[in-house]
């Protein structure tokens, strides 16, 4: 219901925006913001039972706030779930395609086998990309870093779905933010205000590479 709702709202938009002709008023930029698993599938679960799941949707969440509250809805910001449901990654980059947006963010935690195993990651198809999408990532990394104080794991390249999918589309990126397999890291994910300043350091990262 909720991804048949975003295309709707999808379709509609792009009406609008052809039927202003000429400029009439300024086109927001759109951004899609996929919230990593959902329904049976929780994806990691941390040392201290908290889902990955929930976390990424919490934290899309608190984007969509943000975007509201203290950007004044900048920008059009599509969820690919807008709860604990299953979605299929060909469905999520299905909006994608039907939307064309400015950027997607696919959002996720982290996990490994080593406990000490902490920090940031963030993803780009392993594919040739254009030179952008390579500065994107790295400015991405880096205001996370400082904004979050996040130990940085590098830009890396993967041939995950979410990524191959919107190679043609839009740029694409996946963010690991933090460890659920880290003591310090998974406790941090515990606390709604921690969530809150990551969805707000998330956003104010695509305000800075989309501006």
């Amino acid at each position: 219901m909720e991804l048949r709702k975003a295309f709707l709202l999808g379709a509609l938009f792009a009406t609008c925006v052809h039927a202003s002709g000429q400029g009439d008023t300024e086109q927001k930029m759109v951004i899609i913001v996929d919230p990593g698993h959902g329904g049976i599938d929780s994806g990691a679960i941390g040392i201290n039972g908290l889902s990955e799941k929930e976390l990424t949707l919490n934290l899309a969440e608190a984007i969509l706030r943000y975007n509201n509250t203290l950007l004044d809805n900048r920008y059009d910001i599509y969820l690919t779930r807008y709860a604990d449901t299953l979605i299929s990654l060909s469905h999520r980059t299905r909006l994608a395609k039907a939307l064309k947006p400015d950027l997607f963010i696919s959002l996720h935690c982290n996990h490994a086998n080593n406990a000490k195993a902490s920090g940031l990651e963030i993803y780009l198809h392993d594919s040739p990309l254009p030179q952008g999408h390579m500065a994107m990532a790295k400015a991405m990394e880096t205001h996370l870093k400082t904004k979050l104080g996040y130990r940085g794991r590098g830009v890396k390249r993967a041939n995950f779905q979410v990524l191959r999918d919107n190679t043609a589309v839009c740029p694409a990126l996946l963010l690991e933010l933090g460890f659920l397999s880290h003591l310090d890291e998974a406790r941090h994910l515990e606390r709604k205000e921690n969530i809150s300043a990551l969805g707000l350091a998330v956003l104010t990262g695509i305000k800075k590479l989309l501006e």
